[in-house]
């Protein structure tokens, strides 16, 4: 199987990256392609140009690929921190430019743009893996758990990806490195789970 993988944290010793590496340790024990996609490493242009709203836009060669690649994938993997209750920027960005019309999603004929569309995505699973300061409980309570609306029903759903899980690893910041190892085993745990050894 065909997995993407795209990581968004500018720190590349960051536990967002040890994340990563378990993950994509785990697929290649499995047997499965990984596409790796490091955003801030690779300086990803995030900004959507008024050019790029047509539908058939000329690309610039980097989102092409991007958008060639996750409508190809088998399997996704997001990793992340919350921030704000959000995506990174540059995470963001990328949504825009390559969760596009006839790449991830397309709107029924008739249809002008305001109502449901119908998912592209081929990718039977997809699995974000966040990071975040805040405790689980107060996520939830005070502020709703805006990273599960937005990745489950907002995205995922919407371009026709069904099967979609979501990992919180929090408290970082204070967390210690037997928590941390722990939560990397969570990881391996996870992705064997959604992509097992291939048969």
């Amino acid at each position: 199987m065909k997995i993407s993988i795209i990581l968004a944290h500018p720190d590349s010793g960051s536990f967002n990256h040890a994340i990563v590496g378990a993950a994509a340790e785990t697929l290649h024990r499995n047997g499965h392609q990984v596409i790796l996609h490091d955003l801030c490493q690779e300086k990803f242009p995030p900004l959507l140009s008024t050019a790029e709203l047509q539908k058939n836009a000329k690309l610039d060669p980097v989102v092409a690929r991007h958008c060639k690649e996750i409508a190809n994938a088998d399997g996704i993997i997001l990793v992340h921190p919350n921030w704000w209750g959000m995506p990174p920027a540059i995470l963001k960005g990328w949504i825009d430019r390559v969760l596009r019309p006839e790449v991830a999603y397309r709107f029924v004929e008739g249809d002008q743009g305001e109502g449901m569309p119908a998912g592209l995505l081929k990718a039977k699973a997809a699995i974000i893996f966040n990071t975040a300061n805040t405790p689980d409980d107060r996520e939830r309570k005070i502020f709703g758990d805006p990273l599960e609306t937005l990745w489950k029903n907002c995205v995922f759903d919407l371009c026709g990806v069904k099967n979609v899980h979501r990992r919180t690893f929090a408290v970082v910041v204070t967390s210690a490195p037997q928590q941390r190892a722990a939560w990397l085993a969570q990881v391996r745990e996870t992705v064997e789970q959604h992509f097992p050894r291939r048969g």
